[in-house]
């Protein structure tokens, strides 16, 4: 009989189909748990999320926001993080559940070079109980995507991503809506969904194939499923969405009788959870240097409390374990010289955090616009990328494998003219999408990066009267006036376009990719001096700007 019983608190029950069989199980498993002393009902459950690792195989150079100042120390890595997954669970064997909520087969050149393959391995060797697709997911393709997914051992959920039919038309789900777990007879529903916006976010190329829907689409329905029909004491969703879109989610009528949202994207670290209007939130950072720790306290099989904890991923605390180790060192092993590479040096240590400006993106524009001509150089308000800091020597050493986790797509580089009149539209909408007032029409990613051309806006202001000021190269933007742009090509975009910008004249492509222009670029300034100089300048809130989200209790640190 015990043996029994633990196998019913420990396997996980699918039941996206919701048939006979599954109630019935379902009933057992009550009945089990109301046969069992009252003891073995109280304890702990807990859950630990990791998301948006992409890829990050090592321990790496962390920002950190102390006393109004940027601070590195080192963070993260697979076998690290293993380590730190295996001591968590160690507190509480019986009862813990880990996920990762997106994000995993983007980001690095080991990545790259194996269409994400290389990282099956690692994920699964630490354990995981569930996944969910984040938007870069798709970066080698549906068909891969699917491969890449269908190789985790552990159950994957997205109620939101559809086969397409053709003509957009919706078919079958790829992945099954939900997850039923059981712990110390509590029945845990988990829901999931990812960016409805991947095809405008990235080359739309790479999502072809698939139907993405808006949560609200299907929520209502399977959160009452959860509820009504199967009777979950407890639901978590499982986001991929962006901390602005999870608030407002969570500030959704449909979301009533969700307990928690478990997001991520947008890389925010929040330590306490956010509490909307029907449900609190959370998000554990990025690149593998945190673990979201929630603990459910269960007392007669009852759920009495909950308390959440940011847990930071320490080298020194929790030493590399060695099997990892071991299997991380064979994986790289063919791809080792070209990662350690290395290909220049920066005076100023490399981050992506801040979302108006940052080195990383500085030495992007700088490097485009000395091969490049253009009156104006764009690069995209990525967020992904660990920082580099500064050795001993007083530089930040960058590899080729730095190369590929600053910029992992080697896009071509593609040149066109606009108006000013165009070029005012475009960054209103940037604008927009970045600082909405309503957290749902915020659109993933930082402000778009630019050289050449210098704005002072207001954040915080109305659609179309945020911008106060644009200058191309010190002089008034005239609105009559054809601007020479130049900016990467997105794969699938229509010839007209360039960095989301819509009706580019003479859109042409280069013989020049983002690798072979920033490799060139090095080469011959290294050391390079990206230095901040506020091209872009927010008059109504601070530079330093570290989240997009207001309004909430939560500070990035």
């Amino acid at each position: 009989m015990q043996s029994r019983r633990k196998f019913l608190q420990s396997s996980f029950f699918a039941t996206a189909a919701g048939g006979s069989s599954t109630l019935k199980l379902s009933e057992q498993i009550k009945q089990t748990d109301s046969n069992k002393p009252e003891s073995l009902l109280n304890g702990k459950i807990t859950f630990l999320q990791t998301t948006d690792v992409h890829c990050q195989l090592h321990n790496h150079d962390e920002l950190f926001w102390e006393n109004d100042k940027a601070v590195f120390r080192k963070a993260g890595g697979y076998a690290h993080l293993a380590t730190a997954l295996d001591m968590l669970r160690i507190e509480n064997p019986e009862n813990t559940i880990a996920m990762d909520t997106g994000d995993m087969f983007q980001g690095s050149l080991l990545s790259v070079k194996t269409n994400g393959h290389a990282f099956v391995p690692l994920l699964n060797a630490l354990n995981y109980d569930l996944f969910l697709p984040g938007n870069w997911e798709v970066v080698y393709y549906k068909k891969n995507m699917q491969k890449l997914m269908g190789a985790l051992l552990a159950p994957k959920i997205c109620a939101n991503m559809y086969h397409d039919l053709g003509d957009g038309k919706k078919g079958e789900l790829i992945f099954q809506p939900y997850q039923i777990m059981h712990r110390l007879g509590i029945k845990v529903g988990f829901l999931g969904y990812t960016d409805p916006l991947v095809p405008l976010r990235q080359s739309p190329v790479y999502s072809k194939g698939i139907v993405y829907t808006k949560p609200e689409e299907n929520l209502k329905t399977y959160v009452n499923l959860l509820k009504e029909q199967e009777q979950c004491d407890f639901v978590i969703i499982l986001s991929h969405l962006g901390l602005s879109q999870q608030i407002a989610l969570g500030n959704h009528p449909d979301c009533k009788g969700v307990n928690y949202i478990f997001g991520a994207d947008t890389h925010e670290r929040i330590r306490k959870p956010i509490q909307a209007k029907y449900t609190k939130i959370v998000e554990p950072g990025t690149f593998g240097s945190f673990i979201g720790k929630l603990d459910l306290t269960v007392k007669n099989g009852q759920i009495v409390e909950d308390t959440y904890e940011l847990i930071e991923v320490n080298p020194e605390k929790y030493p590399a374990k060695k099997e990892v180790v071991k299997l991380i060192s064979e994986i790289e092993k063919p791809f080792k010289k070209d990662i350690d590479q290395i290909i220049g040096d920066s005076t100023l240590p490399l981050y992506r955090y801040f979302v108006v400006e940052n080195t990383i993106d500085n030495l992007i524009v700088d490097a485009l616009k000395t091969k490049i001509h253009s009156d104006i150089v764009l690069s995209n308000g990525f967020r992904f990328c660990p920082p580099l800091a500064l050795n001993k020597d007083g530089k930040a050493v960058i590899t080729e494998g730095y190369l590929f986790d600053m910029l992992p797509v080697d896009a071509v580089i593609r040149t066109g003219t606009a108006t000013g009149s165009q070029l005012l539209e475009w960054l209103e909408k940037e604008l927009q999408n970045v600082f909405a007032q309503d957290a749902s029409k915020r659109f993933g990613g930082w402000l778009i990066r630019f050289k050449g051309m210098q704005m002072d806006f207001k954040a915080f202001e109305q659609l179309g009267k945020r911008i106060q000021k644009v200058t191309v190269n010190g002089q008034p933007l005239d609105p009559q006036r054809e601007y020479s742009l130049c900016a990467c090509e997105r794969e699938g975009d229509p010839q007209d376009m360039l960095c989301r910008l819509k009706g580019v004249k003479n859109a042409q492509n280069t013989n020049y990719t983002l690798h072979s222009m920033m490799k060139e670029y090095l080469k011959e300034f290294s050391p390079v001096t990206p230095a901040l100089r506020a091209d872009a300048r927010i008059l109504d809130g601070p530079q330093n700007l570290l989240s997009q989200v207001t309004g909430v209790d939560y500070q990035f640190v």
